[in-house]
């Protein structure tokens, strides 16, 4: 996964002001993460309260009780060392392919920050040490499976939690090996974690809220190739203008399609194809639904993007841990005094939810463009040779091109059944509703991957049929889009291989947005 890059950051963590371009930052590697001070003092003035509970008998889910159904179970003080530990131990159970360093680092900054907003009660020298493996890249090796998203990503952050105590697996400067090693090599000291620190470490929602983040940043490119991707394929099958016009939009009122419908506009402004086919002789009364519809379909999509966008900024700066730390001068009108309370914030449906809706706005834009494939390839809709080959026959063209398309559209079609609806009691009964989080994350990456891949086959194929055009022009958008296309993939004029040309366009997808929403003034 791409990630966009706006060069080396500096991020200040206070657990209120994260965003999600930060997080981005964080991911490549190109970011410089400190603690503002305020949030140090409320980290300090948590743990003071948590080291007075661990020190008195009163029970305190987290402190002095074991977890989960064993909540009723006191812990005695010399034990509670060896209570955080086991806690990590016992919690990391994860499974599968580790998550990619990229969504790791997001994790430990994401993690990093809810830990600064000085409502989980852990020392500033813990939350130092995860914040020193980011800078010196000791990144550990987290599975990407075995979290249900309630309490929280428990497996996932247990993994991450691993190296912070000198155990389990991380790699340092790209290569694997022991967390404790990783550590040796970065010079740092592994921690001894005290009361409630190993359940700090590992209730929240950041887990599922990492790869959720950077594939939300991934979806949001896609929205805008796919304006680009239909403006091209308008102008290859000489479809109308008309229905991008402002009024159209402005009557029915979704702010997405208004947007999307303006953006078309503006792409395909200058179009000598279309003003080519304005006169009577053009024999077209309607064009299909996937040229015609583009704002209405796409304009949803963008709409459900930000809603996305909205929910994974509020949760990127939630207090999501179990239980609650509100020390002296919390600011919370409706406690008096200091309290240290369980609730549910780690609860990941808000997030699960989201991610599921992001699965399904982008399997919408993979839907349609591969329709429009086929209108380019097919030779009954399009007018142009078959499959887009000079010589068909002794060629297929794009044939199988549009095969790959409905191929990766099959498969997020299936994946866009949402995880949040598809809870499974766990924890003998006390967890006895979740949000299947990470599974809707994990989910929702794969959509996004097909879905820049499916829009980079239907550039592909349009570029193809935009050289039939010649010697007229498309709109602005479209003919600076063909421009850098052509740069770097010729004509076909004789089948070879296709995967390479789509995964050159692929490649080239940051390019070709810039370029056409430059030369349309976007």
């Amino acid at each position: 996964m791409s990630i966009p890059s706006s060069g080396t950051a500096a991020i200040t963590l206070d657990g209120t002001q994260l965003s999600l371009e930060q997080v981005a930052e964080a991911a490549r590697g190109s970011a410089l993460v400190e603690i503002s001070p305020a949030a140090r003092l409320r980290v300090r003035s948590a743990r003071k309260l948590v080291d007075r509970i661990a020190e008195g008998t009163v029970p305190t889910y987290g402190i002095n009780t074991g977890f989960g159904t064993l909540a009723e179970v006191s812990i005695a003080r010399p034990d509670l060392q060896r209570l955080q530990r086991n806690l990590i131990l016992s919690h990391a159970a994860g499974t599968g392919d580790p998550l990619p360093l990229a969504e790791v680092r997001a994790l430990m900054l994401l993690r990093a920050n809810v830990l600064a907003g000085g409502y989980s009660g852990i020392r500033e020298r813990t939350l130092d040490l995860l914040l020193a493996m980011l800078a010196r890249e000791v990144i550990p090796v987290v599975p990407g499976k075995g979290s249900v998203g309630a309490s929280g990503d428990l497996a996932p952050l247990a993994h991450l939690a691993l190296v912070l105590i000198g155990e389990g697996e991380a790699y340092f400067r790209g290569e694997r090996m022991p967390g404790a090693e990783a550590l040796r090599r970065a010079e740092l000291v592994p921690v001894v974690l005290e009361a409630k620190e190993g359940l700090a470490l590992v209730n929240g929602t950041q887990a599922m809220q990492a790869v959720g983040a950077l594939a939300l940043l991934e979806a949001e490119q896609a929205s805008r190739i796919a304006d680009i991707a239909c403006a091209m394929t308008v102008e290859g099958l000489k479809g109308s203008h008309k229905p991008f016009l402002a009024a159209i939009h402005r009557v029915r009122g979704h702010a997405g399609q208004i947007s999307v419908a303006a953006d078309l506009r503006a792409l395909l402004a200058r179009s000598e194809i279309n003003q080519s086919h304005q006169d009577h002789s053009c024999e077209k009364v309607q064009d299909p639904y996937s040229l015609r519809c583009a704002p209405q379909v796409h304009g949803a999509a963008r709409d459900a993007l930000a809603f996305v966008r909205r929910t994974l900024s509020i949760e990127a700066n939630a207090a999501t841990d179990n239980p609650l730390v509100f020390a002296e001068g919390h600011g919370h009108d409706d406690i008096e005094g200091e309290l240290i309370v369980s609730g549910g914030n780690f609860h990941g449906q808000p997030v699960s939810q989201a991610l599921d809706l992001l699965a399904i706005a982008c399997t919408q834009l993979q839907t349609i463009s591969e329709r429009r494939v086929e209108q380019l390839v097919n030779p009954s809709l399009s007018g142009l040779p078959p499959f887009l080959a000079r010589n068909s026959g002794l060629n297929s063209g794009f044939m199988i091109a549009q095969v790959t398309a409905a191929a990766l559209a099959a498969e997020s079609k299936v994946l866009s059944h949402p995880a949040c609806v598809d809870s499974i009691p766990s924890s003998a009964g006390r967890e006895d509703h979740v949000s299947m989080g990470m599974t809707a994350a994990l989910k929702a990456r794969t959509v996004v991957e097909n879905a820049k891949t499916g829009l980079a086959i239907e550039l592909l194929v349009a570029a193809q049929a935009l050289d039939f055009r010649k010697p007229l022009q498309a709109g602005a958008g479209p003919r600076a889009a063909l421009e850098v296309i052509r740069a770097r993939v010729p004509h076909m004029d004789e089948d070879r291989e296709l995967h390479l040309d789509i995964a050159a366009v692929r490649a080239l997808l940051p390019a070709i947005e810039r370029a056409a929403r430059a030369a349309a003034g976007l």
